[in-house]
């Protein structure tokens, strides 16, 4: 679990597929309404109280994002509504309001640009050719959304070698990031740095 503050009122944690299984759970159990799924909250927000000093009381925005194979972001967000009083809650009330959403893109960042191109050899050799790459704050970010005949696990299996699954979602990229390639970017690539 890695946790970061965006703002005052606001954390994003990144939970892998490992976080959620070394407390069994599936990221189809996030879904539901279960005491496992309230312990990993109440842990999240434990952990984010100790490492960001981010205490949790009284209501609160979660917007949990499914990344295809990476694992799941989960924003929290402090209401900063004034007419609650903190005594209006006890200590282990939390009154949240949940936003899923999940994404079907796999995104995993890379250290240099050099690590982008030979996963790109890789992916071209099993007919992949698509994707996006961004930069963003001196990292680069490879988007793949569509994999054709290759299961995912396959595809993870190989990013994994060259770069590791990124905690930012698509629309923070699009948003803030420098988009070098859109679209068909490991085919661009194979025809520029073969």
């Amino acid at each position: 679990m890695r946790l970061e503050r965006l703002n005052y009122n606001k954390i994003k944690i990144f939970l892998t597929l490992d976080d959620l299984t070394d407390r069994g759970l599936t990221k189809d159990d996030l879904w539901k309404d279960s005491f496992k799924v309230h312990q990993l909250f109440k842990d999240m927000m434990n952990e984010a109280n100790v490492e960001l000093g981010f205490e949790a009381n009284g209501p609160i925005a979660v917007e949990v994002y499914s990344l295809q194979a990476q694992g799941m972001v989960v924003i929290v967000t402090k209401n900063q509504d004034t007419d609650h009083d903190d005594d209006d809650y006890d200590d282990d009330y939390i009154e949240m309001q949940v936003k899923l959403d999940e994404n079907a893109d796999v995104i995993y960042e890379f250290q240099t640009f050099e690590d982008v191109i030979q996963l790109s050899k890789s992916l071209h050799r099993m007919g992949i050719n698509g994707g996006s790459v961004y930069q963003f704050n001196g990292i680069y970010f490879l988007c793949l959304d569509f994999f054709a005949d290759n299961p995912v696990e396959r595809i993870v299996a190989i990013l994994a070698e060259y770069g590791s699954p990124a905690t930012i979602t698509i629309y923070r990229l699009e948003e803030y990031g420098n988009k070098i390639m859109d679209g068909n970017a490991v085919e661009t690539i194979q025809m520029h740095f073969q």
